[in-house]
């Protein structure tokens, strides 16, 4: 789950949502569902991500038929850099973009996967890189002279100079063996899918391994025009099931295919000049996951050692010849969980030292490392938390981070100097603030908003000059004055314990305090995640300001247990998700009844995915406090999601029996009596139907009345063709009759 149960309100809607300040209050346009989900009414401008060049003064941008060298400080085309006759979908540049990787008729996979045809374009002619099968991932070398990449769940690399392909590994096998490529779990809540990387002299590929034949194989069906429903199956470990079991292996690249051979080896992996050309790295003692692969710059392999509980990380040095260990070159130990997403930022210096992230003082800072994991000194320092860290510019000893220093609400960008000299901010420091970097980091660009204007687009020096706008969203904010869209404000109250908790409020466009409202309050709560940010926000936005226009008050609170606030404020859920949550909004929704203006008796409660588990929750255990609730896809029951994200905030069932049955709503059933709208997709690969077909069910056994719509050969995200207008018309439709 990881994030994944927010971002898919980030990711899969196609509605970008802008407000202003002080816009008009009267006389504006009604909002309709067709405005925001068939006519694009309100959808904005934005900026894809810059594909910069390694000069760092250009980037390239896509036609879909050509690709186009650009200025970065005019934003002029300077000329084509390719230019073909078909469509493609995606491209990416060799190390020193003499040769280009083309995909064309490219399927998902998931939410991170896909596979494509790719072609390799070298400046004159094009050429297929493997036509038996689609493929995934494909990588160039850091000498441009070969690509690796999969297909159906094998490793192959590819001489570019003599035109061969030479398969790494043969056993790869659907269900059961994956060389190179993630599996289910791994790509969800580890968030990546390549799993091989090549070492920066182009002689290895290091790759994992997964042996998924004893992970149980969960089962769907689709329903289509046939007889019967096509059935689909994956494996998909569950919470204390067994795990693909994981090796890493070491692959040689021969320099010359012509006197390569393939041999067969253990497993079915091996190949080039000798039995030892494909090599296992073995590693000593328990593990349960290996999450990451890396090189040093001295061709040294490092990898990513996690336990099952997910409370261990070593970062492991292997020698790539001998394919063994030869130091722990760190090791860190939470009494929770190490929140890998904080601590994935790793970058090797040229004398071997490294910096990365730790929340081992509390909040995740930035630390100097030298080559042995000595920690050389803290670069960042104070209780607040880096965001995100963009990368380090080794000559001029600087690197560039995402912090959050004046309000967990906001986000700026920031420089520090490697000997600790100097950390100030660049561009904007009010709202929430992103930054994408030149490869030279002479040049980045800022994606500046606030929760009440759109996004803009500037570009700026290394020193924070703003160089030229790219785009400011006017029009935009044109449309949204013509629809008098309320302003979101900012509130914070406290909890019965004293905890002070931020949140956000839309209030009807014809406010009178005189009078009282009903609130449908908004929510996610997921551990680590936030919805109250200053930042624009396209997830539902336009959705909210139509139901204020109808004399709702929107709200929403980020619990104890969610980001930006250090690791305790974060952490304190641990082994008991649902229930600090379950208790904030609760104790929100009281808040909120208690002011003048609020009816206190026509309050409702809406989330989607972990956002939908707590507001079945909410409705469950504040049944004297919500009068209606909506849970799309939500999990009922944590002995039904992943083994990877439920055990690393929960444990295991045998580990911590009481805390799945306090906190899973099916146990709670009989304690439903506002109005509850249960939405779930059919074809839901990440929180499987299973959860609402068994909510339904306990339902059913309590005598509980309730409203529910499914959605045949939908996913997690409940999208495609009329699906989400359709959806959102049921919801609008529920909320004016029971809330």
């Amino acid at each position: 789950m990881k994030k994944s149960l927010y971002t898919v309100l980030f990711l899969l809607t196609l509605i970008f949502a802008p407000n202003t300040e002080g816009v008009a209050q009267s006389a504006s346009k009604a909002i309709t569902l067709e405005d925001i989900w068939q006519k694009g009414t309100f959808r904005t401008k934005g900026v894809p991500g810059f594909n910069f060049l390694k000069d760092g003064k250009h980037y390239a941008t896509s036609t879909g038929k050509a690709i186009v060298k650009n200025d970065l400080t005019t934003g002029q085309a300077v000329g084509n850099i390719y230019e073909g006759n078909t469509d493609f979908d995606d491209y990416t540049f060799s190390v020193d973009e003499s040769k280009i990787l083309i995909a064309t008729e490219s399927e998902k996979i998931y939410r991170h996967s896909s596979k494509s045809f790719f072609q390799i374009w070298d400046g004159k002619a094009m050429s297929a890189l493997y036509s038996s099968a689609k493929q995934n991932n494909p990588t160039f070398n850091a000498q441009s002279t070969h690509v690796a990449f999969t297909s159906d769940n094998n490793l192959y690399v590819k001489d570019l100079k003599q035109n061969k392909v030479m398969q790494v590994t043969k056993d790869g096998a659907k269900n059961s063996i994956i060389n190179g490529f993630c599996d289910w779990v791994y790509e969800e809540e580890f968030s990546f899918t390549r799993a091989y990387e090549w070492s920066p002299d182009g002689s290895k590929v290091a790759f994992l391994r997964f042996d998924e034949s004893s992970v149980p194989q969960f089962n769907m069906e689709y329903y289509n025009d046939g007889t019967y429903p096509t059935p689909y199956s994956f494996k998909y470990p569950k919470v204390g099931e067994q795990n693909s079991k994981v090796t890493i292996w070491i692959a040689d690249i021969p320099a010359d295919y012509g006197k390569a051979k393939f041999i067969a080896g253990k497993n079915g992996i091996g190949f080039i000049k000798s039995t030892t050309a494909v090599r296992q790295v073995k590693i000593e003692g328990d593990y349960e996951y290996m999450p990451r692969l890396r090189w040093t710059p001295d061709n040294k392999l490092i990898v990513f050692k996690m336990n099952r509980l997910q409370n261990e990380l070593e970062l492991l040095q292997a020698n790539p010849q001998t394919a063994k260990v030869e130091t722990t070159l760190l090791k860190e130990t939470r009494p929770t969980y190490v929140d890998l997403e904080l601590n994935d930022d790793l970058t090797f210096l040229k004398d071997g030292s490294f910096v990365k992230t730790s929340e081992q003082d509390g909040y995740n800072h930035i630390y100097l490392y030298d080559k042995n994991g000595k920690v050389i000194r803290q670069l960042t320092k104070g209780n607040w938390d880096v965001r995100k860290m963009y990368g380090v510019d080794e000559p001029r000893g600087e690197v560039f981070y995402q912090g959050s220093k004046i309000t967990p609400m906001q986000k700026e960008v920031y420089f520090a100097k490697l000997d600790g000299s100097k950390d100030h901010a660049l561009g904007e420091t009010v709202g929430v603030n992103d930054a994408q970097f030149s490869s030279t980091f002479d040049y980045f660009v800022l994606n500046h908003s606030t929760a009440n204007t759109p996004p803009t687009y500037t570009v700026y020096d290394s020193q924070g000059k703003s160089i030229r706008l790219i785009e400011n969203n006017e029009k935009a904010s044109q449309v949204q004055q013509s629809y008098g869209a309320s302003k979101v404000d900012f509130f914070s109250f406290k909890n019965t314990e004293g905890v002070s908790l931020n949140g956000w409020m839309i209030k009807p466009t014809d406010f009178d305090a005189s009078k009282k409202y009903p609130v449908f309050m908004f929510q996610y709560s997921g551990p680590g995640s936030q919805q109250v940010l200053d930042q624009w926000n396209s997830s539902n936005y336009w959705w909210f300001q139509m139901l204020a226009q109808k004399g709702y008050i929107i709200a929403c609170i980020d619990p104890r247990g969610t980001g930006g606030r250090g690791e305790t404020f974060k952490k304190m859920t641990y082994k008991q998700l649902g229930h600090y949550e379950t208790i904030d909004q609760i104790e929100a929704a009281k808040w909120l009844g208690q002011q003048a203006y609020v009816d206190a008796k026509r309050i409702g409660i809406f989330g989607w995915s972990y956002g939908g588990y707590m507001s079945s929750l909410c409705i469950l255990k504040g049944n004297d406090v919500f009068k209606s609730a909506i849970a799309v896809a939500p999990v009922t029951n944590w002995k039904w999601y992943d083994s990877i994200y439920t055990e690393r905030f929960m444990q295991t069932g045998k580990e911590n029996a009481q805390g799945y049955k306090d906190n899973s709503p099916v146990y709670f059933a009989d304690r439903l009596k506002g109005n509850y709208l249960l939405v779930h997709g059919m074809a839901d690969d990440n929180v499987h139907f299973q959860n609402s077909v068994e909510m339904v069910e306990a339902l059913i056994k309590a005598n509980k009345q309730f409203d529910t719509y499914y959605y045949p050969n939908r996913n997690h995200g409940i999208y495609g063709g009329f699906a989400r207008l359709h959806l959102y018309t049921k919801m609008t439709n529920f909320i004016l009759e029971k809330l």
